[in-house]
């Protein structure tokens, strides 16, 4: 005689490969929480969530690279003044003194240039959401 199925066994879901049962519904919970995680980690964070940022967090990446310009260009007008002072070593310093003024004048000038861009982006946020309120304002009634 061929035994037919327990009833009792076929409504035990499978195990997954981990050896953890899991139900419809924690799959749905995950897949959600997967597309949450999306979100939170995305490079735009500033879309999703509403909050403002404070002056540090927008404008830390200029400011450092003009503190480091100006230290380099510092450093350069130091060594390219030891060309005057110094008679030893002077072929090294003259090398050595104007890459120094050359590289920090350049990180300078881009952590200058930085901050107006930086700007004009803030205020094409702000436009784009008023924009956006405007639209859904109109378009929801």
């Amino acid at each position: 005689m061929v035994s037919s199925p327990d009833p009792v066994t076929m409504e035990i879901p499978p195990k997954s490969p981990d050896g953890s049962q899991k139900s419809p519904q924690s799959k749905e919970l995950l897949t959600s929480n997967t597309a949450s995680t999306l979100c939170i980690s995305s490079r735009s964070e500033s879309v999703w969530t509403d909050t403002s940022r404070r002056k540090w967090n927008i404008y830390h990446k200029p400011i450092i690279v003009m503190s480091v310009g100006a230290g380099v260009f510092l450093f350069g007008v130091v060594i390219t003044s030891l060309t005057c002072i110094q008679s030893n070593n002077k072929k090294f310093y003259k090398m050595c003194g104007p890459a120094f003024l050359s590289l920090g004048l350049m990180l300078l000038v881009c952590g200058l240039v930085w901050i107006p861009i930086i700007r004009k982006k803030q205020k094409q946020r702000q436009k784009s959401k008023c924009l956006q309120t405007l639209r859904s304002f109109f378009f929801n009634r």
